[in-house]
């Protein structure tokens, strides 16, 4: 017998395809050979505020297992909330009516993920305000996310918290921060944004995985560069590919490893034609050579 790492499966991200219907896209990564999708909740793909989300929910539900397609909710559409503010409001808020709006929404993504069979939720902290100093804005944080762990827990849909360069919780140190403050309860889970390791992460890539890894919930993939937040179609920074996707193998993580190229809607369709035979090659490479096991004399 030889031990095996994890199958890894790949997804894109509904933000890199926001000029299409979700119909079109969900159709499109599965005539990809795609295994998933990273469905981020936005007016143009299954609206978290329109009328009927049950129902818009319901069918959603349905078209992805017609195309055998696994996903991830994620709720980082930019205007969703606010159509003035880029995310906004953010559980740090300083109005607590303002920061409710996005803890209505997690809500309402936690009932969505329910209902389409979602390995995960997915958020992220925001920027800290001008006017606030960061240990009220970490209590707030606490304290907004309190309901939404319920919700998930109660649900059975792990709560994957991204850190995100700029935000208050920017590094995997944060969110250890974080898991601390709330008493490590057992719905909170991580999201690893690759490139995110890449841009400001002191250890490499493929380190962060390691590290993340009884933790890790949800992944997000894209090329990036050192100190430059900008999310990259592969081959275009840094990152060294195979090392990584080995090391996320062998940690037996078994969600969805999601592109992620919302800057690149407007050529959506021909990166993800590219970025999966991207990801197979690199995972490919990256497999180490079996070595059998001895025997028992």
């Amino acid at each position: 017998m030889t031990s095996r790492p994890t199958t890894l499966r790949f997804g894109y991200g509904t933000n890199g395809l926001a000029d299409l219907r979700l119909d079109d896209a969900l159709a499109l990564l599965a005539d990809l050979g795609y295994d998933g999708v990273g469905l981020t909740l936005d007016h143009m793909h299954l609206d978290p505020l329109a009328p009927d989300l049950a129902a818009r929910t319901r069918r959603t539900a349905r078209r992805l297992a017609e195309l055998g397609l696994e996903v991830t909710v994620e709720t980082g559409a930019r205007y969703v909330l606010d159509p003035r503010r880029k995310h906004g409001p953010s559980l740090l808020d300083p109005d607590p009516e303002a920061r409710a709006r996005r803890v209505d929404l997690l809500l309402r993504a936690v009932r969505v993920a329910a209902d389409l069979g979602a390995h995960a939720v997915h958020c992220f902290s925001g920027t800290v305000p001008p006017t606030s100093d960061p240990a009220t804005a970490w209590q707030r944080l606490a304290a907004s996310l309190t309901p939404v762990l319920d919700a998930a827990a109660t649900a059975g849909i792990p709560l994957a918290v991204e850190p995100e360069p700029g935000h208050l919780l920017a590094t995997l140190a944060d969110f250890h921060h974080l898991r601390r403050l709330l008493g490590d309860p057992p719905a909170l889970g991580l999201t690893l944004d690759i490139g995110h390791c890449q841009c400001l992460e002191p250890l490499p890539p493929a380190d962060c995985v390691r590290l993340a890894a009884p933790w890790l919930r949800h992944v997000q993939i894209e090329d990036m560069r050192r100190g430059a937040h900008d999310h990259l179609p592969f081959g275009q920074g840094e990152i060294d590919f195979p090392p990584v996707l080995a090391a996320l193998a062998a940690t037996g993580y078994r969600g969805l490893t999601v592109v992620e190229l919302p800057r690149h809607s407007h050529a959506g369709p021909q990166h993800a034609e590219t970025s999966l035979p991207f990801l197979r090659r690199a995972a490919a490479t990256g497999i180490p050579a079996a070595v059998p096991e001895e025997s028992t004399p």
